[in-house]
């Protein structure tokens, strides 16, 4: 890709790029799983490998945890911390069937691990038990934590959200005006809602607040689409991304292009192409200076020739995020 803005990491996984997170803690840490059974700490500001840890199955969720360590689970469908000083690595228990995202709350110093068994999993990392077990009813496919908000992305278009101070029951269940399948849910920065993505080339905006005021600014749109020949071909929304500052937002789909959206004020303000194959992860690190993008095939059209997988780190101006307001 000719653009200066942006470069690739070295060292990327071999496989399946599952998620990438930055660091709560430095703007220049980047932890990525892989179906290729490692998990690597990336210094993106130096392109240096860090770390690679070397595990027994393919890992399909990563976060940070509370100082140097971090939390990961796939399908062995166990939950494993490992601190990545000492590299020491524990277990904090299991889950029926893999487990597909996982999050870490420095306000409750709890991991939040949901599954294809359909269940939701809170657990004591101290003192490595579990303590909350959540019958979701569907397939989690995607996760997200901000504050003390949990938002979850299930099967048949569901979402959850959940308060961690009261687990006791969804704040929040809704099924949502997206048509298929859900890909990524995502929280929106000021906390009053989410974005949510699914494999028909849509995104939805939502909003917590239930008056009919603010439920009249709910909407979706399509996105991550093209025509071929006369025909509108529809690509996956495979991931999304807040900035942090501006609150608006990134999407990532099977089109191999990411787009950044205003999503108040219904505009598209940048479209980037020519990645080498599907985009499936995105995040902005702390600061919002640095959007990482991996370019990673994600078997949607089952076994095909495809790029070699990847990891872009792309310099974030202003003028790529900030709102445009016309009269």
């Amino acid at each position: 890709m000719n653009d200066t803005s942006q470069y690739e990491l070295r060292d990327s996984p071999t496989d399946g790029i599952t998620q990438i997170c930055f660091s709560p803690y430095n703007k220049d840490l980047l932890l990525v799983s892989s179906w290729d059974k490692t998990l690597r700490l990336y210094n993106v500001e130096s392109n240096e490998l860090l770390q690679k840890i070397e595990t027994d199955a393919g890992i399909l969720a990563c976060c940070f945890g509370e100082g140097d360590t971090v939390y990961f689970g796939g399908l062995d469908s166990l939950v494993h911390s490992i601190d990545l000083k000492t590299k020491r690595r524990t277990t904090l228990g299991p889950h029926n069937k893999p487990i597909s995202c996982i999050c870490w709350s420095p306000e409750t110093k709890r991991v939040y691990s949901a599954s294809w068994d359909k269940t939701l999993r809170v657990w004591n990392a101290q003192t490595q038990t579990p303590e909350i077990r959540i019958d979701l009813g569907q397939k989690a496919f995607s996760m997200d934590l901000k504050d003390n908000m949990l938002a979850l992305a299930l099967g048949d278009r569901k979402t959850q959200i959940y308060d961690i101070h009261d687990m006791s029951k969804p704040w929040q269940e809704r099924e949502t005006t997206l048509r298929y399948m859900l890909k990524c849910i995502r929280l929106m920065p000021n906390g009053q809602g989410y974005a949510c993505s699914s494999i028909e080339g849509r995104v939805s905006i939502e909003y917590f607040d239930m008056s009919s005021e603010i439920q009249a600014k709910k909407y979706a749109f399509k996105s991550h689409r093209s025509t071929i020949q006369d025909t509108e071909v529809v690509y996956p929304v495979n991931s999304l991304a807040f900035h942090p500052g501006h609150g608006t937002f990134a999407s990532g789909g099977s089109d191999c292009v990411v787009n950044i959206w205003d999503g108040v004020h219904r505009k598209r303000l940048r479209h980037i192409a020519g990645y080498p194959d599907e985009i499936s992860c995105l995040a902005f690190n702390n600061d919002g200076s640095l959007l990482a993008i991996a370019s990673s095939y994600t078997f949607d059209e089952g076994d095909r020739e495809h790029a070699p997988d990847a990891i872009f780190i792309k310099r974030i101006m202003d003028a790529d995020v900030a709102p445009r307001i016309t009269s």
